[in-house]
């Protein structure tokens, strides 16, 4: 008889501790915070897309000229190395435009001068991209107090989850693009906050934004910002695509060989599972 009603207060109290958490759920809900982003990024076309997807080397030299006048500023490339934009699936720069872009830059020299003092000299190929901060803690006093993400692996580590059904067909036509999507998106995406939404002070509202509704970097580009000499476009829409592409190059610079060695793992597979089903035919003969 105890033990019966033990177990019924037992069962009153998770009950009433149910009954609240689900009430307290409901009225936090009234006030949560929308997840973001609140607009998924729109699929684009790219030339690296799909099994036997290249970068286009024009592009990427265009994009590499985008970093270069808007974003270098506050931004860092510092996982890049001068050498790879001669990269034969990359921007395809002849060694001499390498050479001279590199030397565009002052870096530290990796060992001191003679009295023992470290140096800046003019940038080599074998250099990394220099960051424009001298240090973290210099990068985000000058921000506000957020020092700016480095751009190396920023294609990759911004995202956005497709959810079901296409992480389903992501397993068999891997989309590998969604961080060049998530990044045309944020550059396009700045607009006047809706009716009723208010955004902080020194902020900018982004309905693409992946960690809240505004930021505090202002729209970067406005047209004719970037001078093209190959006569495309020089509009937002073509520089935020352009800037894109070259940064998942940045992220992904084997993307194009990783294809490749795939597609020959595919072939091998392939015949070497056709010579073993022959080889078990002509053995499984003989035995009867």
């Amino acid at each position: 008889m105890k033990s019966t009603i033990a177990r019924v207060a037992v069962a009153a109290v998770i009950g009433f501790g149910l009954a609240a958490g689900a009430a307290h759920a409901a009225e936090e809900g009234e006030h949560a915070t929308p997840h973001y982003p609140l607009i998924k990024p729109e699929r684009m076309t790219w030339s690296f897309a799909g099994p036997f997807g290249t970068y286009d080397p024009g592009q990427l030299q265009r994009g590499l000229k985008v970093y270069r006048e808007v974003c270098s500023a506050c931004h860092g490339l510092t996982r890049v190395a001068f050498r790879t934009l001669g990269q034969e699936s990359g921007p395809r720069f002849e060694e001499g435009q390498v050479r001279t872009i590199a030397a565009e830059y002052q870096v530290m020299n990796a060992d001191p001068d003679e009295n023992g003092d470290m140096f800046e000299r003019a940038g080599e190929p074998k250099d990394h991209f220099p960051s424009p901060y001298a240090n973290e803690v210099a990068a985000a006093a000058s921000n506000g107090g957020a020092a700016p993400p480095d751009l190396s692996l920023i294609a990759k580590a911004r995202a956005v989850e497709r959810g079901l059904p296409w992480f389903i067909f992501d397993m068999f036509l891997p989309y590998q693009e969604q961080g060049a999507d998530y990044l045309h998106a944020l550059l396009t995406g700045y607009q006047e906050p809706p009716e009723g939404v208010e955004v902080a002070e020194g902020t900018y509202y982004n309905p693409y934004f992946i960690a809240g509704q505004s930021l505090k970097m202002p729209p970067p580009m406005s047209d004719d910002q970037v001078e093209y000499t190959d006569g495309s476009p020089q509009t937002v829409e073509q520089y935020s695509r352009d800037v894109s592409a070259f940064l998942m190059w940045a992220a992904e610079p084997h993307l194009v060989e990783r294809k490749q060695m795939g597609f020959r793992v595919i072939i091998f597979l392939i015949v070497f599972a056709g010579l073993l089903y022959a080889t078990k035919k002509k053995i499984w003969s003989k035995a009867h």
